[in-house]
């Protein structure tokens, strides 16, 4: 196997500033960006609130499938809409999918039923199709040096955008109140039409050279329909068999085992295809020129992963083992989201002034690393102080990955295809926090299937409670249901404490397994960092989409 080379395809190390970049150029980056804030503030309120939508619809057991909703379709949507950006232009597919982010949110704050719940959030995941090209046009329309600060400043505007959406659902969700969360999502459904609006009237791109060269049938041909089929059964079915593994059915079961094996087989189609058939189509062979972009896919995968446990897992945690007020819940997610906005900044910071991404994308593992070691060390009796620390480690991890690999990414591959290379990374990325999300809730339904009845009886019975009041008090306990409890024969306020004790103890168990989990992976994710190969010479004056005219202008080192 012959060694990859790591020459740049389009050399633009030598041209100088080729555009102007004042207000207009900023105004535009700030519009886009709020289609990336109402995604957060949706795909945030489908973890942090997933109990008081559940609560509120009937949908207890299908909290894990409000994200995967969303996570799924951005995955499988991002590469094609990516590609079609490249026809059709960026604008009304921003404007378009934004739009329907709005109808999504409206169904989900009106749902009282499972199915219409989930229904909200597919529609509500559909909008999530055009993330990449809020990185994209960030990107293209900011002179490459500038390339970090522009996805840092992507990144911080979601992360200021979840920070605060966390703190305004827990308020609207205090004391019970789950009703509030249809609030949230009206709240949402304004953010995306408000997006939606900005982007028509702001971003008015000229049009590109293939949209006008090529007709409609000639466009739709050249999208890679096959790869597009087989991503979406493979992560669909993947998941759904991940999902099902022993909450209600064991491996063995064929819900389990039929759907995980089509979906395997389906992925490993789409490699295959890939590899021999389709060269220029989602996964195009002019991407993997140079080494940095399939390491940064691979660490892109891992961070998706743990964002979206953290995401996930640390609300729980927070109010199973630390408080019950939904505010102070959101506020020690929210931590990791104020970290990341600062480490973000001076992430971008440092790569701009030392023209060097490898750093700050090793940090952000070992930040990772330390917050997987902390969490994992969590016990039933750690000080509720501790927990107000560790997300910040998990915050700068997340907030150094996307700022240094997403420009790594798009420094490594051909201008003319930023779109489709953002695309891809976005749905690798999300590819990982789906499958991440399927892992860890096999892993942690595990954790609590094989811990929690050995647990409860070992503190039970001694007390006096009857055995055959045993499974009666395992399924009262789990519910949370008082009532219940108050039914069980042989029942004392003892026996309650304890079997209340006996499952904190079992969910810190398969939290801990959730999280050194999520560590060996970012273990190896840090490994493949340090072979990120710096490459000075892309932090140079040019633009690669200007919106501002084509005038040369002086390089800023003249005009001094």
């Amino acid at each position: 196997m012959g060694e990859m080379t790591t020459t740049h395809v389009e050399d633009v190390t030598e041209q100088d500033d080729n555009a102007r970049v004042h207000a207009k150029t900023y105004i535009l980056i700030a519009a886009v960006n709020m289609t990336y804030v109402a995604q957060l503030v949706s795909v945030v309120g489908s973890a942090s609130l997933g109990r008081s939508i559940a609560a509120t619809t009937g949908s207890e057991g299908h909290t894990v499938w409000f994200t995967s909703a969303i996570t799924i379709s951005t995955a499988v949507l991002c590469p094609p809409i990516s590609q079609a950006a490249d026809y059709w232009g960026r604008k009304w597919l921003l404007v378009f999918f934004s739009s329907l982010g709005c109808a999504g949110s409206i169904v989900v704050s009106r749902a009282n039923s499972t199915t219409s719940v989930l229904i909200g959030f597919i529609l509500s995941g559909l909008a999530f199709g055009a993330q990449a090209l809020v990185p994209t046009i960030t990107s293209e329309v900011l002179p490459r040096r500038f390339r970090a600060y522009a996805q840092g400043f992507v990144h911080s505007a979601g992360a200021l955008s979840g920070l605060i959406s966390l703190l305004f659902g827990g308020a609207l969700t205090r004391n019970g109140n789950d009703e509030g969360y249809r609030v949230y999502y009206y709240i949402c459904a304004g953010i995306f039409a408000l997006s939606a609006i900005l982007c028509t009237i702001l971003y008015n791109p000229p049009p590109r050279n293939l949209e006008i060269e090529l007709k409609f049938h000639e466009k739709i041909q050249k999208l890679d329909w096959p790869a597009y089929i087989l991503l979406t059964v493979g992560i669909v079915f993947f998941c759904v068999g991940l999902s099902w593994s022993q909450d209600p059915y064991p491996w063995s079961d064929p819900h389990v085992s039929a759907p995980f094996a089509i979906g395997v087989s389906s992925i490993i189609a789409l490699i295959l295809y890939a590899l021999f058939i389709k060269k220029d189509g989602m996964i195009h062979h002019r991407l993997f020129q140079n080494r940095n972009f399939p390491i940064v896919l691979g660490c892109l995968f891992v961070e998706g992963m743990g964002f979206f446990s953290v995401q996930s897992y640390v609300p729980i945690e927070s109010s199973l083992l630390f408080t019950s007020d939904p505010v102070l819940v959101g506020a020690h997610l929210g931590v990791a989201f104020a970290s990341s906005i600062f480490i973000a900044g001076a992430g971008a910071a440092y790569s701009w002034k030392t023209k060097t991404l490898r750093p700050p994308a090793v940090l952000a593992y070992v930040s990772f690393i330390i917050f997987y070691i902390l969490a994992a060390t969590v016990t039933t009796n750690t000080p509720n102080a501790n927990f107000w620390v560790y997300p910040i480690f998990a915050g700068a991890g997340v907030g150094l990955c996307l700022a240094s690999l997403m420009t790594a990414a798009q420094f490594a591959t051909p201008m003319e295809l930023i779109s489709t290379t953002t695309g891809l990374v976005l749905a690798v990325r999300n590819v990982g926090g789906t499958v991440g999300l399927a892992v860890y809730n096999a892993i942690f339904n595990h954790g609590i299937a094989s811990n929690l009845a050995p647990k409860i009886a070992s503190v039970t019975l001694p007390l006096g409670l009857p055995k055959t009041s045993l499974v009666s008090l395992i399924a009262a306990i789990k519910s949370g249901d008082p009532k219940a409890l108050s039914a069980i024969s042989g029942i004392t306020p003892e026996i309650i404490a304890a079997a209340g004790l006996a499952l904190q103890e079992t969910y810190v168990i398969a939290f801990r397994y959730v999280w050194v989990t999520a560590g060996a992976f970012s273990t190896a994710a840090l490994i493949a960092a340090f072979f990120i190969i710096d490459c000075k010479a892309d932090f140079n004056a040019h633009v690669d989409a200007p919106v501002e005219g084509e005038d040369l202008i002086l390089d800023s080192s003249e005009k001094a």
